[in-house]
């Protein structure tokens, strides 16, 4: 299966093909070129998001797990250990909420 691209796929080679994929830009030109800040605050606010994902999906998983009765004690334990692990969610949800509507009121959601 493995073999079969390399056997059943074009032969044919030139200048174009050996050259890298530097995500649709000119590999030739100078590395060091500058890109709009817009694009940066894109990723980092990304960033953000996903890092809440992160935190997020253990405690939706726990708590999935909770009401189908798998491994009740790890779940229990998650979800509503004392309040402090759901405490400290919720903390953490709303300050990235808070960053959010800092974000969105300083204008750096908006594409000029």
């Amino acid at each position: 299966m493995l073999a079969m691209g390399v056997l059943l796929g074009p032969r044919r080679q030139g200048a174009v093909k050996r050259m890298p994929y530097e995500s649709g830009m000119d590999p030739i030109h100078d590395s060091r070129r500058r890109f709009d800040v817009r694009f940066h605050l894109v990723a980092i606010a990304f960033l953000i998001f996903d890092v809440e994902l992160l935190f997020l999906y253990p405690w939706a998983v726990a708590s999935r797990n909770r009401e189908a009765g798998l491994d009740a004690a790890i779940a229990e334990q998650l979800v509503s250990g004392r309040g402090v692990v759901l405490g400290g969610l919720l903390f953490f949800l709303v300050l990235v909420v808070i960053g959010l509507v800092y974000e969105w009121r300083k204008g750096v959601l908006r594409w000029r």
